[in-house]
């Protein structure tokens, strides 16, 4: 593949930064707001001192942005109360899902089952542990009129020193070892166009797979854009992103997916060259 080729994929492929403040979409006309339909997904382990307040924030938020709307929290295997919480809050209102994994299988397969159960054109992403304000999917529905995927970029990240260390060395390892220009890789507070996602293999199971995820959709030449979202203290239930094992797998999931994802990323180019 020729150098003008493969630069020109590169500039393709490339997140737009979409400035909060201008609410023009990429291609100079008014991106819509009101979306006809969205999905929103929570995975969501051990967060029972935080399901029922994130869920009725949507509940209360949701009518909004979209005509119609549907709340999937996505138990992957708690020990606690969070699966008792969500099936209450799903008999309460019509709008609530439970979908329940009988044990905990990682972040990757809740974020695949969310994909695979979500029944509305458009699948926000929400991290469960109430760390996103819902109020800020008004950014992201804003926008997604000119765009495949709209992702928050976390403006100023209310974690702990070690955790923003570790989330800046592995966002730029990703793009180092892939080709990714995103700015906050791991960033849990995703809008997608159903279609775009619906038939996504993902085999990473547990904090590799954002990764994997935003290399296959590059691969699809989807059209992607960053804004800024705010992220809030964790306010209940234990961080488990940076336990030893969480580390160890994302590692061992980082070196044992790279050829493979160096192909999504650019398509049949790696043989070319």
């Amino acid at each position: 593949m020729s150098p003008e080729r493969s630069e020109s994929s590169r500039k393709r492929l490339e997140p737009e930064t979409i400035d909060a403040g201008d609410h023009r979409g990429a291609n100079g006309g008014r991106a819509s707001a009101r979306l006809s339909g969205l999905t929103i997904f929570l995975p969501s382990y051990n967060e029972e001192g935080n399901v029922e307040r994130v869920v009725r924030g949507f509940l209360a938020e949701a009518p909004n942005v979209a005509d119609d709307f549907e709340i999937v929290v996505i138990d992957d295997g708690s020990g606690d109360r969070t699966a008792e919480i969500a099936e209450r809050l799903a008999a309460e209102n019509p709008r609530v899902r439970l979908v329940r994994h009988g044990v905990n299988r990682g972040y990757g397969c809740a974020m695949a089952t969310g994909f695979k159960t979500a029944r509305q054109p458009y699948v926000l992403l929400c991290d469960g542990d109430g760390q996103f304000d819902p109020v800020d999917m008004r950014l992201l529905t804003s926008r997604i009129g000119d765009y495949d995927v709209v992702i928050g970029r976390r403006a100023r990240r209310a974690d702990h020193l070690m955790r923003r260390f570790n989330g800046r060395a592995w966002t730029i390892l990703s793009r180092l070892l892939f080709g990714l220009t995103i700015t906050d890789m791991d960033c849990g507070f995703k809008l997608f166009r159903r279609e775009i996602v619906a038939d996504l293999e993902l085999h990473a199971s547990g904090a590799m797979v954002t990764t994997e995820l935003m290399a296959r959709l590059a691969g699809r030449k989807a059209r992607i854009g960053e804004i800024d979202v705010t992220h809030l203290p964790r306010i209940a239930g234990v961080q488990g992103g940076n336990s030893p094992s969480v580390i160890i797998g994302a590692f061992r999931d980082l070196f044992s997916l790279y050829w493979e994802l160096k192909r999504a990323r650019y398509g049949n180019s790696t043989r070319d060259n």
